[in-house]
């Protein structure tokens, strides 16, 4: 059974005129509900991150400020959100469904968050729509309960993940493969174990050969215990911020080759949707729904 984090937390709403697609949290589910592609029972609400499954990752006292409010003004403007109660839980809610679906991912094979790839967050602090990382929680809840000892972090994302990056350099256990627009946010980017940085407009065949070469050595080389895959649809053509050239189908195909090689190797994945900012709505949503539709046929 394909389980699949949702939270009408995902939801949030913001100040009016805020450039972040919050509905799209909202129609992804409805959408695969519509389309019979999933049953309410796929669904499930995630509860909050913990305390001490947090500092397993993030700096002490970053959490106790994010709990207390207390995080500067000037911070919050890196991160590009209104700091409130409401956004808190949200982040807590985002983290254990991340968790949670790594459980899931194990018994199925695959498990997916609607929102969750928060991968700029760093050990004591957030930028980018980021406050705390879930996929690096959930690795190192991963570690640290014996769980997996080879993780590896697919992030296709168009920008690149250095909050994910800073994190894990110092961890040989977790790899850290991103493959981003090299002329796109961050400016300074970090060192993860893999970077490819792509050209500015480049297309679908490029992109997939690129990926697919890429993929086939990490899986050969690394030996995944567990893959976590952030499946960002910012890399469509005519996305706000994204400056790269995939279609739609190129998109879907990017999806369906990292199921793949998931599937070939017997590895249980755990997939967070990231970023997604085209000017339709719809392509958003389809783009996202591709995804799942993609898990579902090739893996369970």
């Amino acid at each position: 059974m394909l389980k699949i984090a949702f939270s009408p937390l995902y939801c949030l709403p913001l100040p009016e005129g805020h450039r972040f697609p919050m509905v799209k949290y909202d129609l992804i589910p409805k959408q695969l509900l519509y389309q019979g592609y999933i049953q309410k029972e796929n669904l499930f609400e995630p509860d909050y991150l913990d305390k001490d499954t947090a500092v397993l990752t993030h700096c002490e006292k970053y959490w106790e400020r994010l709990m207390q409010l207390e995080i500067m003004p000037k911070e919050m403007r890196k991160i590009g959100f209104p700091l409130s109660e409401e956004l808190v839980k949200r982040e807590l809610n985002i983290c254990a469904g991340t968790i949670s679906c790594c459980e899931y991912a194990f018994e199925y094979g695959v498990s997916m968050n609607v929102a969750g790839g928060t991968h700029h967050a760093f050990y004591d602090r957030g930028e980018g729509f980021c406050v705390l990382n879930d996929m690096a929680i959930a690795a190192n809840y991963l570690l640290h309960n014996n769980k997996a000892n080879k993780i590896l972090i697919v992030d296709l994302d168009v920008h690149q993940g250095n909050g994910t990056a800073s994190l894990f350099q110092a961890e040989q256990r977790v790899f850290t493969f991103s493959m981003h627009g090299a002329s796109n946010y961050p400016l300074n980017k970090e060192k993860s174990d893999l970077d490819i940085a792509l050209p500015d407009l480049i297309g679908d065949g490029d992109y997939l050969k690129l990926l697919h070469q890429s993929l086939a050595k990490m899986f050969k080389q690394i030996k995944p215990e567990f893959v976590f895959y952030l499946s960002g649809v910012d890399v469509l053509t005519g996305d706000k911020l994204g400056r790269l050239s995939l279609s739609i189908e190129g998109c879907k195909k990017r999806d369906e080759m990292v199921f793949e090689f998931c599937k070939k190797y017997n590895v249980p994945v755990c997939v967070a949707m990231g970023g997604g900012y085209s000017p339709s709505i719809a392509d958003i949503v389809n783009a996202h729904c591709n995804t799942f539709i993609a898990a579902s046929e090739i893996i369970l």
